[in-house]
């Protein structure tokens, strides 16, 4: 373990200085593309400015004899593309065990270094990984010349690393968040659903029998099967000053349920979600942005609070210091995606003439 006074020096000479504090940029959602696929790639340039991050992908979903493709693709991509002030660039490399990664982190961090963000990495087991990662990030940091430190994002994906993912959280100042990759960690749980992401009609509670009579109707209520998972991974994720997101939902046509699943992750604490296809980028919009009501009502609680000491009577209901310190969060949000959106701001601030 390292000195909390080493905790933040470079790991190579010549290498930038770790951040110490995250920057808190919209990422509502995270949309995926594929830099080897000629018609994803030429759609990139119209999505900047539409979505908070866009992401190269260079793992699942790219097969292996387009692998490098890939990988020339993005830094191609990556050198032409002005991305602007409002549009994050991504990548998801390889897999730490693949024949890949290495070459993905050298070529990436020294060609186009300046222009990403956030490296997301796939399948991360403990904070050993990250620990790999991040000294040889530093040291290509270094090779490159680069001024600011890349940051890293790791996926949840399998049992160990649920189980070791308050580790991970704190690994390295380099930590800017963690995703739910439900597919794979389902496969390693050995959880009986092949849905990616979402609920199962098998998950289920029953009504108790009425006067006994286990043969009459009774309602069923389909449960959450990721619940425990994000709660914990938020927890893990605040306590450590990083970011929660929820990964991929897998049924594209179904937008109702995508919505809820995003929903009940934001309602946890999420602050995103990947998006796998245009239709499913409004939803992450929408779902991740607090709605002007919640808005109107928080700034009302904030007013009515004003030295935010004590209890006040609004509407008939209670408020106090933990209320406010809830609406404070809504407040800073709406805050933070006003000064990227135009249209928030001006939803935001008609809401509030009105309340």
């Amino acid at each position: 373990m390292r000195s909390a006074k080493a905790f933040f020096a470079p790991l190579a000479v010549g290498a930038p200085a770790p951040v110490r504090e995250v920057p808190a940029r919209p990422s509502r959602m995270i949309h995926f593309f594929d830099p080897s696929n000629e018609k994803m790639a030429a759609k990139v340039p119209s999505l900047v400015g539409t979505v908070d991050v866009l992401l190269g992908n260079l793992e699942d979903a790219v097969k292996a004899d387009k692998k490098e493709a890939a990988r020339a693709g993005l830094v191609a991509i990556a050198r032409s593309t002005d991305f602007g002030e409002h549009t994050q660039l991504w990548t998801r490399i390889n897999s730490l065990d693949s024949p890949w990664v290495l070459d993905d982190l050298i070529t990436l961090v020294t060609e186009v270094g300046d222009k990403l963000d956030v490296i997301m990495v796939p399948k991360v087991q403990g904070p050993e990984d990250i620990h790999y990662v991040d000294r040889l990030l530093a040291q290509l940091e270094a090779r490159a010349g680069l001024e600011r430190p890349l940051l890293v994002h790791a996926i949840l994906e399998t049992a160990r690393g649920m189980a070791n993912v308050e580790e991970i959280a704190a690994a390295s100042p380099r930590m800017q968040g963690i995703s739910l990759g439900p597919a794979d960690l389902a496969a390693d749980r050995r959880m009986k659903t092949t849905r990616v992401g979402g609920g199962h009609p098998g998950y289920l509670v029953r009504e108790d029998p009425v006067d006994g009579n286990i043969e009459g109707e009774r309602g069923i209520f389909q449960q959450d099967l990721w619940h425990y998972t994000i709660a914990r991974m938020v927890d893990a994720c605040a306590m450590n000053g990083i970011f929660p997101y929820y990964g991929p939902f897998g049924d594209i046509k179904d937008v109702v349920a995508c919505e809820d699943q995003f929903r009940n992750a934001f309602l946890l604490g999420c602050v995103g979600a990947w998006s796998l296809h245009p239709a499913q980028i409004a939803i992450a919009k929408k779902v991740f942005s607090p709605s002007a009501a919640d808005v109107a009502h928080a700034r009302r609680v904030k007013e009515a609070m004003g030295d935010g000491t004590g209890a006040v009577m609004l509407d008939g209901k209670m408020e106090d210091d933990a209320s406010l310190k809830q609406c404070l969060v809504i407040l800073a949000l709406a805050d933070q995606l006003s000064a990227n959106d135009p249209e928030l701001a001006e939803l935001y601030a008609a809401q509030g003439s009105d309340a």
